[in-house]
C-alpha cells in the first residue's frame, strides 16, 4: 500500500501490492461532517452476541474491562486489541462495527476499555490519557496466554490510534505486537486542539467536552476537590487539558502534554509493520497533520490518505461494511496475519 492520496482506484495498481478498495461516499452522507455523523443520525449495528468479560490488573490494583469476541472456529489468527477514542468504550458505535466484521472474517477481537472509561469505572479509579502506553502494555501483559499465542494486532480508533502509535513508536514494550492499524488518528494533539475549537466545529467541541466532563466526573473517579471543580469549569477541550488532565499526569500544562504524547513524534521509532487510515476532510483533525510528514522516512509505516471519509466515517458506496474495517482486513491478510483454518499445532 504504502503512501497514497486516493481520489479515485478503481482497479489493481501495476506492482504486485493490491490496492485498497476505492472510497466513493455513500449517498446522502456526503462530505466529511455527515460522514462523521452518519453512526450518531442513524445508529451502528447491533453488539454481538455472547462475548466474554475480562478485567485486566493493572500494577496499582485498578482494573480494567474488555470485552472478547471470538470468530466461530479457532482460525489461529492473531489477537486483534481494539483502543477506542476519547469519551469512547466498547459500546461506541464504529468499535461495535470493527468487532462485527473482523470477528466474522476469522479474528478474535478484544475491545479494550481505557483506565476511567464507562465499563472499567467501577474497577478503576484513575483515568486514562492520550499517550498513557503503560495501562496498554500492563493490559496486554495481563491477558492470559493462550490468547496471545498467536501474537496481537493492535488497532487504535481515534484517540486510541494515538496510544497505539505512540506505543508503537516505543518498540512494543517487549510485547508479542505484530502489527498495527491506526484510524481518524491525531497524531498532532496541538493542532487537532486547536481544529476542535474553531468556529466552524462549534457543535463537535460542545458534544466532545460535555462527555469527557461526565466521563471524568463519573461516580468512583478518583480526583480531589479541586480536580472536580477544574473539570466543571473548564470552558473548552484546551482548559480541559491544561487544568485537569495535564497537572493530573505531572505536566506542566497542555501545551506539555500535547507535546509529550503526540504520535507524530514517536513515528521514527516504529519498527513493526504499521497501516494508517485517514481521511482529509475529517472535520476535527487537520489534513495538513498529514500532508507535511515525510512518509517516505518511515518505511515500515504504510499511510492511506483519502479526500473524503470524515472523522470514523469511511461510509462507502459499495458496501455497508466501513471501508477502514475492509482496508484492514485485507492489509492483515497481505501481512500474513489472517486467518489460517488450516494450519496444525
Amino acid at each position: 500500500m504504502k503512501t497514497r492520496t486516493i481520489r479515485d482506484m478503481p482497479g489493481e495498481p501495476s506492482n504486485s501490492s493490491p490496492s485498497p478498495p476505492p472510497f466513493r461516499e455513500r449517498a446522502p452522507w456526503f462530505g466529511g461532517d455527515l460522514q462523521t455523523l452518519r453512526n450518531i443520525i442513524c445508529g451502528g449495528p447491533p453488539e454481538l452476541l455472547g462475548g466474554e468479560r475480562l478485567l485486566l490488573a493493572m500494577p496499582d490494583g485498578d482494573r480494567l474491562a474488555a470485552r472478547l469476541d471470538r470468530p466461530a472456529m479457532d482460525t489461529n489468527a492473531p489477537l486483534i486489541v481494539l483502543a477506542h477514542g476519547l469519551a469512547g468504550s466498547e459500546a461506541s458505535r464504529h468499535g461495535i462495527a470493527t468487532a462485527r466484521y473482523l470477528v466474522g472474517q476469522g479474528w478474535p477481537v478484544l475491545r479494550l476499555n481505557l483506565r476511567g472509561s464507562q465499563p472499567s469505572r467501577p474497577t478503576s479509579g484513575g483515568r486514562y490519557h492520550a499517550g498513557k502506553t503503560e495501562d496498554l502494555a500492563a493490559a496486554l501483559r495481563a491477558l492470559p496466554a493462550d490468547l496471545m499465542r498467536h501474537g496481537i494486532v493492535l488497532v487504535g480508533n481515534s484517540l486510541g490510534g494515538n496510544l497505539v502509535l505512540k506505543f508503537i513508536g516505543e518498540g512494543g514494550h517487549g510485547l508479542p505486537v505484530r502489527a498495527a492499524v491506526a484510524v481518524s488518528t491525531p497524531i498532532d494533539l496541538a493542532a487537532t486542539c486547536g481544529r476542535m475549537m474553531a468556529p466552524r466545529n462549534f457543535a463537535y467541541h460542545r458534544y466532545m467536552l460535555d462527555q469527557m466532563k461526565r466521563e471524568a466526573l463519573a461516580p468512583g473517579a478518583e480526583l480531589t476537590t479541586d480536580e472536580r471543580a477544574a473539570i466543571a469549569g473548564a470552558r473548552n477541550v484546551y482548559e480541559f487539558d491544561d487544568r485537569f488532565v495535564a497537572p493530573h499526569f505531572g505536566y506542566r500544562g497542555a501545551d506539555d502534554y500535547y507535546e509529550a504524547n503526540a504520535a507524530k513524534n514517536f513515528l521514527a521509532g516504529a519498527t513493526l509493520p504499521t497501516l494508517i487510515l485517514q481521511a482529509l476532510d475529517d472535520p476535527w483533525i487537520p489534513a495538513e497533520c498529514y500532508t507535511t510528514v515525510d512518509w517516505s522516512r518511515l518505511p515500515v509505516i504504510e499511510t492511506v490518505l483519502i479526500p473524503g471519509g470524515g472523522h470514523m466515517g469511511f461510509h462507502a458506496a459499495d458496501s455497508l461494511t466501513p471501508w477502514h474495517d475492509r482496508v484492514t482486513a485485507q492489509w492483515l491478510q497481505r501481512k500474513g496475519l489472517g486467518r489460517r483454518l488450516f494450519e496444525t499445532e
